[in-house]
């Protein structure tokens, strides 16, 4: 039986034909790329039963994709909201949280995708950077609305993200205006950006399969990252992990 990933979904207002109705969506490029890997795809729409016991849903998948979207609550590690913020969701923030802070006790592998990568870090207990144009002094990363920016990052040799993306240096698809900031309890850095050092890529050393990435490989036919967490959904977890930080409080 093929193992199963599990894709947080977006909450957005979207329109089609003559409804505009608040929906839960996601790229389909998200689960094509899923099941090109081999695996079942299953869409996780926020759920505040689940939030307040995970396992129910863990336990039908065998790994995590968080995607990418709107901008985590600031509120979820105690930061006041930037003006150029987007509307966030809170009850996809706690729907999402609660669930990777399980699945990181439980070993289960969990690949956070440019907000996915944001909430990883936010989920051990650290920050974001609200609007890297302040500190960059540029929008490079988020140069046209709706379409990817293509720049190289560079990956620590010997590191998941090496490994999964097949490289030291990779071109790739990218598309924010935030970044992480203080790193949370056991996160480590492992890729930056060549032009710019921000962090592209981040991961916990002591999970067997954590990873988070600041680009799309979603959108990138060529990427290996999202068949490299299908593979680790295909192993056994370890019997016995230290504990992850929770995020901070609002």
């Amino acid at each position: 039986m093929s193992v199963a990933i599990g894709i947080c979904a977006a909450l957005e207002r979207a329109r089609w034909g003559a409804w505009s109705e608040i929906a839960t969506i996601l790229p389909r490029s998200y689960s094509a790329a899923v099941q090109r890997a081999g695996a079942l795809a299953l869409l996780l729409p926020p759920d505040d039963a689940v939030a307040e016991a995970p396992d129910d849903l863990l336990d039908r998948v065998d790994g995590l994709i968080l995607s990418g979207g709107s901008d985590v609550d600031p509120a979820s590690y105690g930061a006041r909201p930037h003006p150029q913020n987007s509307a966030s969701w809170p009850e996809r923030d706690r729907f999402e949280l609660a669930l990777v802070h399980r699945a990181l006790e439980r070993d289960i592998p969990v690949l956070g995708i440019c907000r996915g990568m944001q909430l990883l870090n936010v989920a051990c207990g650290g920050t974001l950077d609200q609007h890297l144009p302040d500190s960059l002094g540029h929008t490079d990363h988020a140069h046209t609305p709706g379409a990817f920016g293509d720049h190289y990052v560079g990956l620590d040799r010997g590191s998941l993200a090496a490994r999964a993306a097949g490289g030291e240096r990779i071109a790739v698809k990218s598309a924010h205006h935030q970044g992480v900031d203080e790193l949370g309890e056991g996160v480590e850095v492992t890729g930056r950006g060549e032009d710019d050092d921000i962090a592209e890529a981040i991961e916990l050393p002591d999970r067997r399969f954590a990873l988070g990435v600041q680009w799309h490989p979603e959108a990138d036919l060529e990427t290996r990252v999202i068949e490299a967490v299908v593979v680790a959904a295909r192993e056994k977890p370890s019997p016995r992990l230290p504990k992850i930080v929770q995020a901070r409080p609002g």
